[in-house]
């Protein structure tokens, strides 16, 4: 479909931004006249003033870049073919970059301070809007290395950081993705067409995939195991140097998370595995299958489905969030009229879904509707992101307004929660209330149990290197075949291919990251669970989601009373999985 046959109440609002793309031009060769206006402050950070004047005139560059590049970026989304956007977007980003180098000399002049002045820094009055960052750089002065070490360090950041880039190129380059046949038809595997057949109803098509795509991965796994190596080894160089004990205390330290939060999601995940193990034997039971292979863990359970039209799904999303209440239920309408949403997948739009604006624009939604219950649920999870973004930009200053990753997820991912349990009460047919189980259930076994592995694996090949443990591709492999047996028990085959799983993740490279899927669905079920038993908890919640990025994310966090530091908020989630699990077998038993 071309998007002029698009109705525009479809299509996002993009003038609220700039209404003719030269407004876009004169704000940007304003901003790019204006970045040398930064460096005429470096080595004068030594005044409350100054200071304060140095931070107020890098927020006004900063919002107006970010203003500028989600213009610019939401346009080439649209349609990548048209090279203006693309163009306008290599431009911002580039301008983005001369800010970051303009502005880089900051932090490091400032954490070389005396305490005694970022203290009083911290506690002026015309500083409060940045009183948070600054004790961040109180926190983190510790681990600041002297100037010569600094110097190094920053040095060294070239060529070390180059892992990421050469997995990607292997990955999305160099891979020798094969063909197999599909219902008679010769199909090219992509990533995309690999997750599609995963899901196909004929085992023989999951098989032939799954095998096809790991021998692919299987002819570049020594590079791979080098470039995955050397990133292990850079991180574990960086944390060493800089005085932490490894890197999981050097990643959670730099996020203001206690490492405790890491260390109970293993250990109650672990605790917890012999739910998984049982829910993994009823797929079995239920697919009818001699064998169940690893490659048989995505096809769904049940055949029913949820196919409507936007304006019917939107109505569905809605009555779901209805506990969150009236006003979260009036934005929900705004969204949809004022037009924070481009719904439709138009000719050379980029695929899949985001929330994305900056400070002062809408929170907007990129959207591919195409009527399936995945997309349903896509509506209900990029909003959650938007309404946060909404809350917390209209409550906090500019400086405050972001929230960080640690928390991301945990709003989406309520809201889904929320709209499955809405629809599970509500259906009546039979096959329909066993495929929305189900489809709870995956979203645990994907996003709780699949990452915690992924989170296992990374600290097992951390804690290897760091011990002096060579991490060679036999090692690798046998580690992640054994997590794979412990998470995933008897009732599967684990196929030999799978062994080298952990090749194909791209998280990897930022390490430590994929844990933050895991707590973030175990945060949203307390959530969720309390939002339904209480509607005064709504106002708790909201201040949850009005609190930016004004304190540490995970004091933040503990506003909804999710505690992660804590193994509750991890057995309330694990008993829900296993309730949910009891409903779905009750149904395949009558």
């Amino acid at each position: 479909m071309k998007r002029s046959e698009v109705a525009t109440k479809y299509k996002w609002d993009l003038e609220s931004i700039y209404k003719t793309d030269e407004d876009w031009e004169k704000d940007f060769a304003d901003i790019k006249s204006r970045m040398g206006e930064l460096s005429a402050f470096e080595g004068k950070l030594n005044d409350i003033d100054t200071v304060r004047r140095f931070f107020v005139l890098s927020d006004d560059i900063d919002c107006k870049l970010s203003r500028l590049y989600a213009y610019a970026h939401m346009r080439k989304d649209e349609n990548s073919a048209l090279a203006k956007y693309v163009g306008m977007t290599d431009r911002a980003m580039q301008v983005y970059s001369a800010f970051s180098a303009e502005s880089s000399f900051a932090s490091p002049e400032l954490i070389s301070k005396s305490e005694e002045f970022l203290q009083e820094l911290a506690s002026h009055p015309s500083l409060v809007d940045y009183d948070y960052s600054i004790k961040e750089l109180i926190r983190k002065k510790k681990h600041v290395l002297s100037d010569k070490e600094e110097k190094l360090m920053s040095m060294a950041s070239v060529p070390l950081g180059g892992f990421k880039d050469i997995f990607g190129m292997a990955d999305n380059v160099d891979l020798p993705l094969g063909t197999i046949s599909v219902d008679g038809k010769k199909v090219q595997l992509t990533h995309g067409k690999y997750s599609q057949c995963l899901q196909h109803k004929d085992q023989s098509v999951r098989g032939k995939a799954f095998k096809t795509y790991y021998n692919s991965y299987e002819k570049l796994l020594n590079i791979i195991c080098s470039t995955y190596a050397g990133s292990v080894k850079k991180d574990n160089f960086y944390a060493r140097a800089r005085g932490y004990n490894n890197c999981l205390e050097m990643k959670m330290y730099n996020e203001n998370v206690p490492t405790a939060v890491y260390d109970n999601l293993l250990a109650c995940v672990n605790k917890n595995l012999p739910i998984l193990h049982k829910y993994v034997a009823l797929r079995k039971k239920v697919l009818g299958l001699d064998t169940l292979n690893m490659y048989d863990m995505y096809v769904s359970v049940a055949s029913a489905d949820i196919s409507v039209e936007f304006e019917e799904a939107f109505e569905i999303v809605k009555n779901g969030l209805a506990p969150l209440g009236k006003e979260y239920s009036e934005l929900l309408q705004t969204a949809k009229d004022e037009r924070w949403m481009d719904v439709y997948e138009t000719e050379n739009k980029r695929s899949g879904a985001y929330s994305s604006g900056s400070y002062g624009t809408k929170p907007f939604v990129l959207l591919n509707y195409s009527k399936t219950t995945h997309d349903v649920f896509t509506i209900a999870h990029e909003l959650g992101h938007s309404i946060h973004s909404y809350y917390s930009e209209k409550n906090q200053p500019y400086p405050k307004s972001s929230y960080e990753i640690f928390v991301a997820e945990v709003a989406s991912t309520v809201n889904e929660v929320l709209l499955l349990k809405h629809l599970i009460s509500k259906a009546e047919d039979k096959e329909l209330k066993k495929f929305l189980l189900s489809y709870y259930l995956d979203m645990f076994r994907t996003t709780l149990f699949r990452q915690t592995m992924f989170a296992e694996f990374e600290k097992i090949a951390h804690d290897a290197d760091d011990n002096g443990q060579a991490l060679t591709v036999d090692y690798l492999n046998g580690e992640y075949y054994a997590l794979n047996k412990k998470y995933y028990g008897k009732s599967v085959q684990h196929n030999k291919q799978i062994a080298f799983e952990w090749a194909r993740i791209p998280h990897f490279y930022t390490s430590f990251y994929v844990y933050k899927y895991a707590t973030g669905i175990t945060s949203a079920v307390t959530i969720a669970n309390n939002i339904l038993k209480d509607k005064s908890y709504v106002d708790r919640y909201k201040s949850f989601l009005s609190a930016g990025s004004s304190a540490s994310p995970y004091d933040i966090l503990k506003i909804t009373g999710v505690d992660l530091a804590k193994s509750e908020p991890f057995e309330v989630a694990m008993q829900e999985f296993a309730d949910t699990l009891a409903q779905l077998e009750e149904l395949y038993e009558d």
